[in-house]
């Protein structure tokens, strides 16, 4: 009731009331966006550091790696629970209130606009008794007067009979009149308190209680939206708690062993490390003159020095690729050695100018080559070169993982033209049986695919497998001359003599036989037939070959070789040096010209 004269003032309050709720409704509207873009980025920052789709073998599988993308995997997810937030608050929060902003105006108006009409209808009977009133209080001045009159003519001697009953009659004219417009005031008066008691007790109360009602609800609404703000992202956080421990535990699975025996696996080449660099014995090939205690007994006469018995008889049986072959004519090196006649009738071996110069400078000015990673590097790139269907261009350990694998995706296509092989067979006897359903000869054409198919990658299994078994078989025989090697290193250790033993002191140097002939029976097979091959042209190093392998030939770059045996398409050449050492060397690092005549060569 004290609020009966206050109807402007709850107008513009109830109006404030729906103002601020649009306006709590445009925040979170804001909010809501700038979740929709926070997922946004986080989405798009996934995207562009996720990988993309690669082939198998460029797949992640470094622990650190794999961890990165399952972080970014835990991020899109967290992303799209921003987005479920975003997504709850519109429904719940903004929708809810801009719906309920439109039924509140609605109301609002209905209830201003009743307590208008009743202001309106009190106005009225107000209007109506004042003019009761005035009417009532006019027709009471106009009786006064037509009293005075009447008083005045009746006390006048001179005023006739019929003056005095005229005022008279208009008298008693003017006091009913009078009479009527003061019960029709007493008439509208009555009703107009009626009216406004009504209005201030009973219309405008209801109407304010109403509006009170309202304002009340809108204040509730607003607290539900509150909480549901909240509860929009509490009820996420379940989600992004186990996103965040995703995270944590991609974090704790880094491996940083298992990542090292990844990189080894990576690049294991199968080679074996290079042996013992041989004791090289130059002075061989100088004239010694006999004396007392230093010359041994001289050499037959006639007797010719092979170049390959400055490397060991241990080397020289052992080549990567099995036996040496045995040569089908006279060696022909550019290390050919010439006799000369000494005054007493007994010759000796000598080597041309140019060899021992060589050989001379090669000791001056000779410095070890440690490969470094990038010659190394380019290297194996050069070595790779294109990629082949057996893949001889890698090393043997890469080289038998990668035919296994290739092995294994076969098997499994050959598994998946199994598979439908049979399912076609099945449908074929299905409509056989049920002729209605379709026709079996329609099923012949790709049965007769799937079936080729099937063969041309049989065929291709079994090529990878033969492969694969010359790769293991060649790993193997690698690690039988490894062992083998180990061996000889035992038996040539030493001080190497012009004949190319082994003794431990230089004076005991005894020319004649090797001390590995003194035993027949070790290593007979090998020794008897190791003659050294015709050159057949001759080539230059392109790259450096450290030649880690037992029966690969280290070489330098822009070295020249002597050729004594083609590639036969292994990728591996067979070469000689100036001194007579020989073995195998990668065809991609050097540069080969075959003579056109090979015993002119």
């Amino acid at each position: 009731l004290s609020l009966k004269d206050q109807f402007d003032n709850l107008d513009k309050h109830t109006q404030w009331g729906i103002d601020f709720l649009e306006k709590y409704a445009k925040f979170v509207k804001e909010r809501i966006e700038i979740e929709q873009n926070y997922a946004k980025q986080l989405r798009n920052l996934v995207k562009k550091y996720c990988p993309k789709r690669s082939p198998k073998d460029e797949e992640p599988r470094f622990t650190s790696c794999i961890a990165f993308f399952n972080i970014l995997n835990e991020l899109n997810d967290y992303a799209g629970q921003r987005e479920v937030v975003a997504e709850e608050m519109g429904h719940r929060v903004y929708g809810e209130l801009m719906r309920y902003s439109h039924d509140l105006k609605t109301e609002r108006k209905m209830h201003l606009q009743e307590g208008r009409k009743a202001q309106q209808y009190l106005d009225m009977c107000w209007k109506q008794m004042d003019n009761s009133k005035k009417k009532f209080e006019r027709e009471c001045r106009e009786a006064e007067k037509a009293q005075q009159s009447y008083e005045r003519l009746d006390n006048d001697t001179n005023a006739t009979k019929a003056d005095v009953e005229k005022a008279k009659q208009q008298l008693n004219l003017r006091t009913h009149m009078a009479d009527e417009n003061k019960n029709e005031y007493a008439a509208q008066l009555q009703n107009f308190n009626g009216e406004q008691h009504k209005h201030y007790y009973i219309v405008i109360p209801q109407i304010y209680k109403q509006l009170q009602e309202m304002d009340e609800r809108r204040t509730i609404k607003l607290s539900e939206c509150y909480k549901g703000f909240a509860d929009s992202e509490r009820k996420v956080i379940p989600i992004i708690s186990k996103c965040l421990e995703g995270m944590i535990l991609a974090a704790k699975s880094v491996d940083e062993h298992r990542d090292s025996q990844l990189v080894i696996d990576c690049f294991k080449s199968g080679f074996e490390p290079p042996g013992d660099f041989p004791f090289e014995d130059y002075s061989q090939n100088i004239y010694r003159t006999i004396s007392d205690g230093t010359i041994s007994t001289p050499k037959q006469e006639g007797m010719r020095i092979d170049p390959k018995t400055t490397v060991g008889k241990a080397k020289g049986k052992l080549w990567l690729f099995g036996k040496k072959p045995k040569p089908q004519s006279p060696p022909l090196t550019p290390t050919s050695l010439y006799t000369s006649s000494t005054p007493n009738g007994s010759q000796y071996p000598i080597f041309s100018i140019e060899p021992v110069h060589y050989c001379m400078s090669d000791i001056k000015t000779g410095k070890p080559r440690i490969p470094s990673f990038r010659s190394l590097r380019r290297g194996l790139l050069f070595l790779q070169g294109p990629a082949l269907e057996d893949f001889s261009h890698l090393p043997p350990e890469q080289r038998r993982k990668k035919l296994q694998q290739r092995i294994d995706e076969l098997n499994r296509e050959l598994q998946k033209e199994t598979d439908q092989k049979d399912a076609l067979i099945k449908m074929r006897d299905v409509y056989e049986k049920n002729p209605q359903m379709g026709d079996p000869g329609s099923l012949q054409p790709k049965l007769t695919e799937t079936m080729s198919n099937m063969d041309r990658l049989r065929m291709d299994i079994h090529k990878n497998e033969a492969w694969l078994s010359e790769v293991e078989g060649k790993v193997a025989a690698r690690s039988d001359r490894r062992h083998s090697s180990d061996i000889n290193h035992l038996v040539t250790q030493g001080r190497e003599s012009p004949e190319g033993s082994y003794t431990d002191d230089a004076n005991q140097e005894v020319r004649g036989p090797p001390q590995q002939h003194a035993h027949p029976n070790e290593f007979d097979d090998e020794f008897e037939d190791d003659e050294p091959l015709p050159a057949i042209g001759h080539c230059k190093a392109i790259y450096p070959f450290d030649g880690h392998n037992e029966g690969t030939l280290a070489m330098k770059e822009g070295e020249v070789l002597y050729i004594i045996e083609e590639d036969k398409g292994d990728g591996w050449t067979r070469a000689r040096r100036h001194n007579g050492e020989e073995g195998y060397v990668p065809t991609s690092y050097i540069d080969v010209t075959l003579e056109k005549n090979s015993k002119g060569a």
